[in-house]
């Protein structure tokens, strides 16, 4: 069966990232669709990975557009860049690096 929004793991979290490079203003709207079919991966559960998407889930699924967008779409964003790096660790580079100019 085909996804709306998409289903699985790292898919999701690109097509979230997607959203919060956009401007604040914007980021929200449908970012929470992507949420419905993340899959946190077996291996992940029970760890910072898993804890870092509940946050995720939370601050996305939390936000009222219109109110602080600026701040809460940083914050989201700085999580992502966590996630990715905690993913990279996890499946063994030892050196992940979101740059400079993140």
């Amino acid at each position: 069966m085909t996804s709306n929004f998409g289903r699985g793991f790292i898919t999701n979290l690109f097509l979230l990232a997607k959203h919060f490079g956009l401007p604040p203003e914007q980021a929200f709207y449908g970012a929470a669709d992507h949420l419905e079919e993340l899959i946190v991966p077996k291996q992940f559960e029970g760890t910072e990975i898993d804890t870092m998407v509940e946050q995720l889930r939370k601050k996305i699924f939390w936000h009222s557009p219109g109110m602080l967008d600026k701040e809460d779409a940083a914050d989201v964003l700085k999580l992502i860049n966590r996630l990715a790096l905690a993913i990279d660790q996890a499946m063994g580079i030892k050196d992940p690096d979101v740059g400079k100019f993140d």
